[in-house]
């Protein structure tokens, strides 16, 4: 009697099991399934207004951390897989063999994300999402990025082997991080300083910056008064920066990910480095970097130096 229950046992766990890993497979293809949709929805949505686009003179640039550093090249999807490049050029081995989806426009937070892929070496594709016509605020950008900004990236080997959509430049610098194992270590005490760094530009000089920016570029009048405020916090800002940089080659000591974040917003703000030495010793150390050339150059005009 006991071995019949024991097999009635053995039969219910092993069709519980069997039930579990059925859903657990379904719900598993039912997003990839989803996330492909969405991008390929998306893919085509961008393809169409740039077709429309093409045909009528672009607004002027939208408010905020995202106007355009300068003009935007891409028309088209940019490919960029990075494994063909000499030997002589140092690189990582990374397992990744579907390229990253890139959803992107020439800003400092756009480039802090082309910078980064070029430094992990891992294929990917640039979809351009031209701010200046609105093509941020699509129902299709916004299943990949909700708050409507630009950039975004689709992985499509994400945890699980399933696509992975994630916004905010500070969360794909991180997410890439993890992945990739490199320039954000894993030892906790060296990861807090990467993220101490990160947030610091992400919630400090990437807001005054386009703040900064917008007041002294894109305003429609001058605001004498907004224009000194945000000017004089940005200059507080670089100031900490180039302190933080006395003792230190890099803002975490090594070279990470909230370097990334920085370059292109120093960059921006052409600072006066005669007063900032350290900040202008590290801006050439970074700029010296091929990756960063090659990050820096994504989406730039032809016409452009």
């Amino acid at each position: 009697m006991s071995n019949v229950i024991n097999l009635n046992k053995v039969r219910k766990r092993k069709a519980k099991e069997a039930k579990e890993r059925r859903a657990d497979t379904n719900r598993r293809l039912h997003g990839r399934t989803k996330a492909e949709r969405a991008v390929e929805e998306l893919q085509k949505k961008m393809q169409q207004q740039r077709v429309d686009g093409a045909k009528r003179e672009a607004p002027a640039p939208l408010a905020g951390d995202d106007e355009p550093t300068s003009s935007q090249s891409a028309n088209a999807t940019e490919v960029f897989d990075r494994g063909a490049e000499p030997a002589s050029v140092e690189r990582m081995p990374v397992n990744q063999l579907q390229p990253i989806q890139l959803y992107f426009f020439r800003t400092p937070n756009g480039l802090k994300i082309s910078i980064a892929l070029e430094e992990f070496g891992v294929p990917y594709e640039v979809h351009p999402i031209h701010i200046g016509r609105g093509e941020q605020l699509t129902p299709e950008f916004s299943k990949i990025s909700p708050n409507h900004k630009i950039p975004a990236i689709v992985d499509p080997e994400g945890p699980g082997g399933a696509p992975l959509s994630v916004f905010e430049s500070g969360a794909i610098l991180q997410y890439l991080g993890r992945k990739f194992e490199r320039f954000y270590p894993s030892d906790e005490r060296a990861r807090v300083e990467v993220d101490q760094w990160l947030f610091w530009q992400v919630g400090g000089l990437g807001p005054m910056g386009g703040q900064a920016n917008h007041f002294r570029l894109y305003a429609k009048e001058t605001i004498p008064y907004a224009i000194e405020r945000y000017t004089t916090e940005v200059t507080r800002l670089l100031g900490v920066m180039d302190q933080r940089l006395t003792d230190r080659d890099f803002l975490a000591g090594e070279y990470s990910i909230a370097d990334m974040a920085c370059i292109a917003w120093v960059e921006s703000q052409k600072p006066d480095f005669a007063a900032l030495p350290q900040l202008g010793a590290w801006l050439a150390r970074v700029l010296g970097r091929p990756a960063v050339e090659r990050g820096l150059s994504v989406g730039k005009s032809p016409d452009k130096p």
